[in-house]
């Protein structure tokens, strides 16, 4: 059995018409797991409802003035934190909800030794400290990943981002963190234009790879066996957490990569080669059909070793 956290309220995260980030890509995704040959070997986990102590993590992350800020404009009735990332009146509720999941999804690893899935949004791996963008309002995976090292087996955090977009947010907060290694493959030139290679983080703990657009899985796949991999392996991480974003697709609509919803089981089949306590989150991905498809794929990979 594979455990995916889920909530029907992550859908009331409202960007309004026309939004790439909207509620159907959730209702997709579930949709196709649903009606997937492997259905009956998904258990539904609700999140743990919002409360204090949550809210004193993301505070270990974000800027009390930028979490005031998101809290502030939803009581108002929304606003946008800019011209991407629009906040409606249940944003702010539903994105700790998120939050929430994000942990939860690092206990379902560490009690099972075995993988999870978090299907909740907004998206997180944009924001950073003292702002949200990019469609992004909290950091769930470095919060994840802070909540993950408080832990009594956690030493060591290992985070991969296979979103098309590099995730600014994430490397900014964990980068100055020995404990925390970050990997993020991602196309360049595109938003939000950081990601270099030549940024490497304060203790080498940063391996950023950026990825010509027209690119293909034969690009993809010996930057794996050469450079994702030894990365990973060698830090030896007591859990791997991955931004998922499916946002690589041909035929995606905000990024010029080529990959296929297969090429997605077989990213997750490397990373079970690295360690079978992975915790998988939803980051980006705007196609709905090749969208719900790749997950299901991520999903089967994760099963067929579980």
């Amino acid at each position: 059995m594979l455990p995916i956290i889920y909530s029907d309220e992550f859908l009331d995260h409202d960007t309004g018409n026309y939004h790439p980030e909207k509620p159907e890509r959730l209702t997709a995704i579930v949709e196709a797991l649903k009606n997937a040959e492997f259905a009956e070997k998904i258990t539904w986990v609700n999140p743990t409802p919002v409360t204090k102590d949550l809210i004193q993590w993301v505070e270990k992350v974000h800027t009390t003035e930028h979490i005031r800020l998101i809290k502030a404009i939803a009581e108002n009735g929304g606003g946008y934190l800019d011209g991407d990332t629009p906040i409606s009146p249940r944003s702010y509720d539903v994105a700790l909800l998120a939050v929430s999941a994000w942990l939860d999804g690092v206990q379902e690893v560490l009690s099972r030794h075995k993988p999870a899935f978090v299907l909740a949004r907004p998206p997180g791996h944009h924001a950073e400290r003292d702002r949200g963008m990019g469609f992004c309002l909290f950091s769930n995976v470095a919060i994840a990943a802070e909540y993950a090292l408080q832990q009594p087996e956690i030493n060591r955090v290992a985070i991969l981002d296979w979103d098309v977009h590099h995730g600014n947010g994430t490397q900014s907060i964990v980068e100055k963190n020995p404990q925390i290694i970050y990997c993020s493959l991602h196309q360049s030139p595109a938003y939000p234009g950081t990601g270099q290679e030549s940024e490497q983080g304060f203790h080498n703990n940063v391996l950023n790879i950026p990825i010509l657009p027209g690119s293909d899985i034969n690009t993809y796949n010996p930057l794996w066996e050469k450079k994702i991999i030894p990365f990973l392996t060698n830090f030896q991480p007591d859990i791997l957490i991955v931004s998922a974003g499916y946002d690589a697709l041909a035929d995606d609509p905000l990024a010029s990569i080529n990959l296929q919803p297969e090429d997605f089981g077989l990213f997750t089949q490397y990373c079970l080669s690295i360690t079978p306590n992975i915790l998988f989150g939803l980051e980006g991905g705007y196609d709905l059909p090749t969208l719900s498809k790749s997950v299901t794929y991520t999903i089967e990979s994760c099963l067929n070793i579980t």
